[in-house]
């Protein structure tokens, strides 16, 4: 599959991944569990702290989001390849995310007072950002052999 359609196909699985469930969680396991997706985080993060709520929807939505934007551009020949490193740091700033979230996981289950199960967007979502890292390398890879870059 050509990197050009991997990479279009990202814009639409990072929504999907947004709104799909990255773990759940309760206090007590009698109480049931509550999933918990981007979005939903977000939301809630809106309502008690809203500068920490930017800080998260810009490493979350916006630095994946225009990563994978300028990459297609890029492989589109639509933007100069000059701009990849400034890429390169926004997957890094999208991977910090993904770290948060194991973190907060690891956390919670440390505490022992909550239970947390990971759920299946959990994986998608870094496995987006993952995909997204691999394809920018891949994507500067093909711009070095090409005669004239």
């Amino acid at each position: 599959m050509s990197l050009r359609i991997l990479t279009l196909s990202l814009l639409i699985l990072y929504p999907v991944a947004w709104f799909a469930p990255l773990m759940r969680a309760g206090l007590l396991p009698i109480f049931g569990l509550s999933e918990i997706s981007v979005i939903t985080g977000l939301q809630s993060l809106w309502g008690s702290d809203a500068t920490l709520a930017l800080i998260v929807t810009f490493f979350a939505i916006f630095a994946p989001y225009l990563k994978t934007i300028g990459l297609a551009l890029v492989q589109w020949d639509l933007l100069d390849s000059k701009v990849q490193p400034v890429l390169h740091v926004l997957g890094k700033l999208a991977m910090a995310d993904v770290f948060l979230i194991a973190l907060y996981i690891t956390l919670a289950k440390g505490i022992g007072l909550a239970t947390i199960e990971v759920a299946w967007g959990l994986y998608m979502f870094t496995a987006c950002i993952v995909t997204s890292l691999i394809l920018g390398m891949l994507t500067e890879r093909r711009l070095r052999s090409e005669p004239g870059a």
